[in-house]
């Protein structure tokens, strides 16, 4: 029942996203005199709409996205007069490319001449194709902003948490816990009598914060002994332990592993105890948040520019046994995968489980901001590439005397949309398909 809890409240967070979305691209559209027939969140058929105005509004059947209709989203050929288009028969691409005119003027009404979107000026152009992306920012800025400061990040305390008996050299510093074995090695923080609920104080001189802190120190200093000021029960004590010198994966500036393309982890020689911190939440000031947000939209457009890339590993894993990884792409289908184990899972408290799946939205919508902004078409980055385009050489022309030469012919990408869009209906379905047969799991 949790479970299925957990699958309704993304369910319902993923549409609200999307009606924001359009409600991004729909508020400046109307603002700016643009007619907008239609706004709908999903697609195919539909299960409910109602008229306000000159616009319907609806709900469609397949909750994968949405869109506003607005009229004359692109230009009649120069020369043509708009009430006369007809369709051309001399090539493919050319004959697609007046389809498209053909539709898009076909819903200009008598007075809707100055309405169309493709007479308005370069700079509310973007504007209107930015306002769902900023939609999508403004949402996970505001999720994130709640989360950081009213809740808090998990950080490593100095305090000992765990303490290893012993090393298993193959798979040091690896997640997982570890059975001691006669031929392993014991653990140097074992060796030097370090226990959980130590805190440690300092490392050679360097006072400790974190126990990323002392993480850095221990690896930079394999097979040399350190001083170490620990408190223990009230009393202050130093100990001498001497790192191993083994294979440790490498992490990124987030503290997670990072993987080669096959999956495996990046390794280095470096220094290593067997211990580790406690992990504790402590709020953050709001001066904190512009940076923490900074960083998480930082990660996550390296996410979504690597899909390409990762898709390989997710081919193998949808078709073979390869492993998911944690932290790549996942369809809506695993979003709705994972709130479900979250809700479900028993060791998480009901306030962690309302964070968790909270940053889970706010992450979608990090997502879904960052996606959009890529500048091909269909998405929102190709019109405001267009647009830009369209802005940069009015100018010149312009500056040089000559003649306006009107509104960029955006049709002539349509090819490439068609492309992209055949390319990005391929991996959602593969992406699916993973995320059904062999999904990112919240537990192994």
């Amino acid at each position: 029942m949790l479970y299925l809890l957990g699958v309704l409240i993304v369910f319902i967070g993923v549409g609200a996203s999307i009606a924001l979305h359009e409600i991004g691209h729909l508020v400046p559209a109307k603002k700016f005199g643009v007619r907008v027939p239609q706004y709908m969140v999903g697609f195919g058929p539909t299960l409910w709409s109602t008229k306000r105005g000159e616009t319907e509004y609806g709900v469609k059947a397949i909750p994968l996205g949405g869109y506003i209709r607005m009229i004359g989203m692109f230009p009649p050929r120069p020369g043509d007069d708009p009430d006369s288009i007809r369709v051309s028969s001399t090539g493919r691409f050319t004959q697609l490319r007046d389809e498209a005119r053909k539709t898009s003027l076909a819903e200009v009404q008598h007075g809707d001449e100055n309405r169309v979107f493709y007479k308005l000026p370069a700079r509310k152009k973007i504007v209107i194709m930015l306002g769902g992306p900023v939609m999508n920012l403004l949402i996970a800025v505001a999720v994130f902003t709640g989360i950081f400061t009213l809740h808090g990040i998990t950080e490593s305390s100095p305090v000992l948490y765990s303490v290893s008996d012993c090393v298993d050299i193959a798979k040091a510093g690896q997640p997982g816990a570890t059975t001691c074995t006669p031929e392993m090695p014991k653990a140097p923080a074992n060796l030097a009598g370090l226990k959980p609920g130590d805190r440690i104080i300092s490392i050679n001189g360097v006072a400790l914060k974190t126990f990323d802190d002392a993480r850095s120190i221990i690896r930079s200093n394999a097979g040399k002994p350190l001083d170490v000021v620990l408190e223990r029960a009230g009393q202050t004590i130093t100990v001498h332990p001497v790192p191993m010198s083994v294979q440790l994966p490498v992490y990124d500036k987030y503290g997670e592993p990072k993987k080669a393309s096959d999956g495996s982890y990046v390794t280095e020689q470096a220094g290593f105890l067997g211990a580790s911190g406690t992990p504790v939440t402590v709020p953050q000031p709001l001066s904190a948040v512009p940076g923490l947000i900074g960083e998480q939209v930082w990660r996550t457009a390296g996410v979504v520019l690597t899909i390409p890339q990762k898709m390989v590993g997710i081919t193998k894993a949808a078709f073979g046994d390869g492993e998911r990884d944690a932290n790549g792409p996942i369809s809506v289908v695993g979003v709705g995968r994972v709130a479900g184990e979250v809700a479900d899972a028993h060791e998480i408290s009901t306030g962690d489980k309302g964070v968790m799946l909270v940053a889970l939205l706010g992450s979608l919508n990090l997502a879904l901001f960052v996606f959009n902004l890529i500048p091909l078409l269909p998405l929102d980055g190709g019109h405001v590439a267009g647009a830009l385009w369209e802005g940069i050489k009015r100018r010149a022309f312009k500056l040089t005397g000559r003649a306006d030469p009107g509104p960029v012919d955006v049709t002539k990408a349509l090819p490439v949309a068609y492309a992209v869009a055949s390319v990005l209906i391929v991996m959602s379905g593969l992406l699916m398909y993973a995320d059904i047969v062999n999904p990112v799991r919240l537990r192994g």
